[in-house]
């Protein structure tokens, strides 16, 4: 792996040396736009809206509308608002990770100590791993400033980037049910449904199919095989007010399954 990445984590008086690495990759496969008539490359250009000619990248400029009027920005407005560029990673707090809600994670790396950082690294990792707790940090990337946590993963000290605020969308124009509106039955045997269907996690059970299938068509197309059609399978959408019944029978299905 290449580093994307150096600085330090600040830790009270500590300083830590670190590297930054990218803790994730795509599974999807890479696949190019091309002319269905003779396979060549689809490229894409720039025009003006109002007189269809190509625009030359050196003549775009970028601006806000405000009241159907464009406020242009140049390279000294964007430096301006620019975040001040900083190595540093600085723990501001601690908190209980269940207290950060999941929609708010969005781009996990990983941490390496830098050379004659072991020692303070190996401290930091496993003294947020016995206090169950997760350092909130800020730090700067690509000029942009980031909200993120530390959080130990295995033997590695991973940094997790999360949302601000005010990037999660408001949830009330949505047409939602009134919390706690079931019966206590209903509620009751729910749960025993979750309990039944509850079972240890375990990330390696779960695979990306679609890509492994797509592939596996790719290699039969080159070699002139003609993939199979897929069995169409129809949904059929069944409403019905009676929750206990749908229950029950879930939970009769699950023992069957069982036996």
């Amino acid at each position: 792996m290449r580093s994307i990445w150096t600085g330090s984590i600040s830790f009270g008086l500590i300083n830590i040396p670190i590297k930054l690495f990218s803790a994730v990759q795509e599974s999807s496969l890479d696949l190019d736009m091309l002319d269905a008539k003779d396979l060549s490359n689809i490229i894409f250009k720039r025009f003006n809206e109002t007189t269809g000619k190509e625009v030359a990248y050196g003549n775009i400029i970028k601006g806000y509308k405000i009241e159907d009027k464009y406020v242009i920005l140049d390279d000294e407005d964007f430096q301006a608002a620019d975040a001040v560029k900083t190595k540093t990673i600085d723990i501001q707090s601690f908190v209980a990770e269940k207290e950060i809600d999941s929609i708010y994670y969005e781009q996990p790396y990983f941490l390496e100590p830098d050379k004659g950082a072991m020692k303070a690294y190996a401290l930091l990792r496993d003294a947020l791993a016995a206090s169950g707790k997760v350092g909130v940090t800020s730090f700067v990337l690509r000029n942009k400033e980031s909200l993120a946590i530390l959080k130990p993963y295995k033997n590695v000290i991973v940094l997790n980037r999360i949302r601000f605020e005010q990037e999660v969308r408001d949830a009330s124009e949505l047409k939602l049910p009134p919390v706690a509106q079931t019966s206590g039955k209903e509620m009751d045997m729910a749960e025993k449904l979750i309990d039944q269907l509850t079972e240890k996690f375990d990330i390696s059970s779960f695979k990306d199919e679609y890509t492994a299938k797509l592939l596996d068509i790719i290699k039969k197309k080159a070699k002139g095989k003609a993939p199979k059609k897929p069995t169409e399978l129809k949904v059929v959408h069944k409403q019905t007010d009676d929750l206990m019944a749908m229950l029950k029978a879930s939970l009769e299905t699950k023992k069957k399954k069982s036996s």
